[in-house]
């Protein structure tokens, strides 16, 4: 997805067979995912349980199998809230949105599955 994201002027996403999206790498990240993304990872496990406590932070959550995704504008406020409220991660990583987050909000599925 990275290279796709920085070698393609246009793409379309699809799933089951059906385009459910296309445009360039950009506009698509940009209708479909916010402006950062912070990656929580608690131990094995445990995503579910934690998932109650991270609720309402940013703009949605996706529960990953191994780790949590909180889509936010600016994801260094979103780790302090999650902080606030308790939370102890065993891991934290604020990064850009990519096409990954676009694939994985349009099929519910992500790369791996």
């Amino acid at each position: 997805m990275d290279e796709a994201e920085q070698l393609c002027d246009r793409l379309v996403v699809m799933d089951q067979g059906r385009i459910v999206a296309e445009g360039s790498p950009r506009s698509l990240i940009e209708q479909y995912a916010t402006r950062e993304v912070l990656e929580l990872r608690f131990p094995a496990g445990t995503n579910e349980a934690q998932s109650v406590h991270v609720a309402g932070i940013g703009t949605r959550q996706e529960v990953l199998p191994d780790r949590i995704l909180v889509y936010a504008d600016d994801g260094e406020s979103a780790l302090v809230e999650a902080h606030s409220r308790g939370l102890q991660p065993e891991s934290a990583l604020v990064r850009r949105a990519g096409l990954e987050d676009v694939f994985l909000l349009l099929t519910g599925r992500s790369l791996v599955d």
